[in-house]
């Protein structure tokens, strides 16, 4: 079961890789898409147990940083996405993942993604990013993975949650 766990994981990480680098930029505001990996991510968190989550988060982050046409320092989407992966598993270990509860953690994973996303471009000096358009960055990603999560959480964390019953919460 968990080696299906992994397959059906990893696929859903390559689907969403490839809507987000091919579809979304054509949907994209000023240049901001939604991080649809951010999703799987978190769906991983809140259904099952959290190693397995952090190690999909680092994975997930890590061919977001290799994907064309990233123009960043690889390894920064990696680490943004398994600090969120880690912060949306401890809110599973302390509420039962309702609506509201699954909304409120996209909504903060998110923003802490983004934000370490962000804040380690500023620190790397990466060009594209600056301090002026960090807020604008962070709240339009925040908004965009919030609008999405009715559509992408609920079959997948119920996908995780049968490929994976013992661990399941969901």
């Amino acid at each position: 079961m968990t080696q299906l766990r992994w397959l059906a994981a990893l696929g859903a990480v390559l689907l969403a890789l490839v809507v987000q680098v091919s579809l979304f930029p054509h949907l994209a505001w000023h240049g901001i898409v939604p991080n649809l990996c951010l999703l799987v991510v978190v769906a991983a968190a809140l259904t099952v147990e959290a190693p397995f989550a952090l190690v999909l988060g680092f994975t997930a982050g890590l061919v977001l940083d290799l994907a064309p046409p990233a123009d960043h320092v690889a390894g920064r989407w990696a680490l943004a996405l398994t600090i969120a992966a880690f912060l949306a598993a401890r809110v599973r270990q302390d509420v039962r993942p309702n609506a509201l509860a699954v909304v409120g953690t996209v909504a903060a994973a998110s923003f802490a993604a983004t934000s370490i996303f962000a804040l380690s471009g500023i620190l790397l000096d990466d060009p594209a990013m600056s301090v002026a358009g960090l807020l604008e960055v962070v709240l339009v990603a925040l908004v965009w993975d919030v609008l999405l999560t009715p559509f992408v959480l609920p079959p997948l964390m119920r996908l995780f949650a049968r490929l994976g019953p013992q661990w399941a919460t969901a």
